[in-house]
This record gives structure tokens, sequence and C-alpha cells, in this order.
């Protein structure tokens, strides 16, 4: 066996460092909820005017990739998932400071927003050019970061929260994020030439590797099939961000306690880390683009288990289920974009596709914490949400084509 064969293939490295970015990264902005109660407390406001936050800051983090692609795609991803964790740990540290409500839309919502979307799209794209065959589960992998982290870190928030208060848990984790996910993402390769090799491990000398294939960025968003993925990302995103805000606070005004409650994200969790690992697999199978419809279906069959739960061990279900669908769909996403529109331009394609995501996380969550507020009741929000993933399965009816003649990506 040649010494480069008995070496692990690295790719499987970058998506280990794509994991541990995503889990910071995102488990630190899934931490809000531990804190909407005490926000709302100590600057004496609305349930939506908190979560607003929330919804900034998702919308920044998903719209950002619009730029952190192309940047991605010019310069690679490592200096930007660096730069992208110092942003998300500060961001944190800043919040701990605030005094308004409006600092911490600035500190949380930008600081936060700004960190992931520096990181994410450029480590998925990352990602997507290490592989072929088994795209569809080291994506799996590599955003099942961002389960465990919803996993761990909303309970481990709630547990500092009660043990030091709001401000110094904000500040604890903002420095643990910066130094650990600057250690990361020093690991990640943006493509598989730097290191004379093709995806999936093929040994090659840079001079002789071909150029990535795939279309222009002006090609894949003029077609049929992004325009499709891009209404049914918006549709589905509507809804699927709203738990990360409001279960919490839903299920502590049903009485249960900050501890269970604060778990239930670690719930939501525990299913998305099942789905990106065994159903990002599954996916390769089945055919990864028709695998859409299925996910979107799964979170609106979750919601409406949501709209009849009123007691811990429903919450529960509800949100393994949700977590088992929105975990594949995550998953699943960034292969299907590589998929229809090749490697080439991957990453700045995936960061057009996320700004649709960006829109449906701020009015999402945001707009049910209105709801709440004029209604003093979930259900309207949560059957609102339940709807918009359905019209997302409808957009993903018929298979998804690829929009391109056979060869025009090679």
């Amino acid at each position: 066996m040649k010494p480069m064969q008995a070496r692990l293939f690295y790719g499987w490295i970058v998506v280990a460092a794509a994991f541990a970015v995503t889990f910071i990264g995102f488990g630190c902005a899934y931490t809000f909820s531990a804190f909407v109660q005490p926000l709302q407390r100590d600057f004496d406001a609305s349930r939506g005017s908190v979560a607003l936050a929330f919804s900034l800051s998702g919308f920044v983090y998903f719209g950002f990739g619009l730029v952190s692609g192309r940047l991605a795609d010019r310069w690679g991803a490592r200096p930007l998932a660096m730069l992208g964790m110092l942003l998300v740990g500060s961001g944190l540290a800043l919040a701990s400071l605030a005094r308004t409500l409006f600092e911490v839309y600035l500190a949380y919502g930008l600081g936060v927003g700004l960190g992931i979307g520096c990181a994410y799209v450029p480590v998925l794209g990352a990602v997507q050019r290490w592989f072929d065959r088994q795209r569809g589960l080291a994506s799996g992998l590599a955003v099942a970061g961002i389960g465990v982290g919803t996993l761990v870190m909303p309970p481990l928030a709630a547990t500092l929260v009660e043990l030091i208060g709001w401000r110094a848990a904000y500040l604890t984790i903002g420095l643990g994020a910066a130094v650990l996910g600057i250690a990361v993402a020093s690991l990640i390769v943006s493509d598989p030439r730097e290191r004379g090799l093709h995806p999936d491990g093929i040994s090659r000398s840079p001079e002789h590797a071909p150029a990535a294939d795939g279309v222009s960025l002006l090609e894949a968003v003029r077609s049929r099939a992004f325009t499709q993925l891009y209404i049914g990302c918006f549709m589905g995103s509507l809804g699927a961000f709203v738990p990360f805000v409001h279960l919490v606070p839903y299920a502590q005004d049903l009485g249960i306690d900050r501890g269970p409650a604060a778990a239930l994200i670690g719930a939501i969790g525990a299913g998305s880390t099942v789905g990106r690992f065994f159903l990002g697999g599954a996916a390769d199978r089945m055919g990864r683009p028709q695998f859409l419809r299925i996910t979107y279906l799964g979170m609106m069959l979750a919601m409406l288990l949501w709209a009849v739960s009123g007691s811990l061990p429903g919450l529960v279900a509800f949100a393994v289920l949700l977590g088992l669908f929105y975990g594949a769909w995550v998953a699943v996403l960034p292969a299907v974009v590589t998929d229809l529109f090749g490697r080439r331009n991957v990453s700045a394609i995936i960061g057009v596709l996320y700004t649709s995501v960006a829109v449906g996380t701020l009015i999402g969550p945001a707009t049910a914490g209105v709801l709440f507020d004029m209604t003093s009741s979930y259900l309207w929000p949560i059957l609102a949400s339940a709807a918009a993933n359905l019209v997302a399965g409808l957009m993903t009816r018929a298979p998804v084509s690829h929009p391109f003649p056979t060869g025009a990506l090679r």
C-alpha cells in the first residue's frame, strides 16, 4: 500500500472540522431560547421584541452567505471560518454588556449573525468539493455539528443562567466559542486539489488535476430548478425556526420547569443528529433531490404534533420528530445544490440559495412572537408553521430534475 493511500483521507478531517465549526456556531445561536425570559424580564420587553434578536441573527447569518460564499470560492474557506468563530464569540461577549434590548440586537444579532454567516456556507462548500460518491453522508456528518450543538448547548446555557446569571453566561460561552472555534477552523482546506487529490481520495498531482466542474452562478440562479429550491427553502424556513425561539417559553407557559423546558431544544438536536447521520446516507441511495420533499412533509407532521401536545412527553416526541426531518433537510440541501450545479461555484450558489432561509428566519420566529402577544396562544403560529412546510413540500412534488443538458457540467 502506498503511503498516500495508507493515510486517512484528508476530506474526513475537513468534515470533522466543519462538524466542530457548526457545533460551536449554531450551538451558541440556539442557546437563545434559554435567555428569552431573563431578557424579557430585565428589559421589560414583549416576547415578540425579544424574539426579534434571534430572527435578526438568523437573517444575517443566512443572508451573509451571499457574500461569504463568493469570497470562499475566491479566497478559500479557512480565513472566513476563523473570522466567523471570532465574531461569534465577540458577539456573545458584547451581549453580556448590553444595557438595552437594542444593544442585544446589535451584539447578538450582528455579532453571532455575521460570525455564522462568515463560516457556515464556506465550510459547507469545502465539504462538497471533497466528495462525490458519499457527498450526502459527508454533508450530513458536517452539519451534524448543528444537531449535537443544539443537543448540548441550550441545557448548558440554561444551567449557566441559573448559576451565574445571563450576562456571565453569555460571556463564558462567548470566550469558549472564540478560542475553540478558531482552533478547529484552522484545519479547513477548501479543495482537494490543494493536496494533490481528487474527490473521494484519488491521488493526483496538482498540475494534472482537472478544473472543478460546474456552471456559472448566473446560469444556476436563472434555472427553473434553482427557483424551485429557493421558494421551497423560504417556505420551509418560515416554520422550521419557530421552535428554536418559542418552544422553551411555550413549555414554561404550561408549567414545565426551566431545565426540562430547555432540554426540549436539546431533544431537537438529538433528533437532528440522527437525521444528519443516517438520513444523509439514505438520501444518497434514494436520490438526494427527491428526498427534499420528504423532509418538508416530515416537518409539517411534526408541527401538527406540536399543536396537540400539552404535556412534556408530547413535546419531547414533537422535538425529536422535528429534529429528525430538520436535520435531514439541512444535510441534504448543500449536496442537492452540488448535484445540480457542480462544484466550481458551489459556495456562491449555496450562499444565494440561503438568502431565502435568511428571510424566512427573519419573518417566522418574530411573527410567531407577535401573534402570541396578540392572542396569548401559540396555536396559530404553530398551524402557520405547518402550512408553510406543506407548501414547501408541494413545491417539490415533482422530482427536481437536472437543469442542464447531460455533460454540461463536465
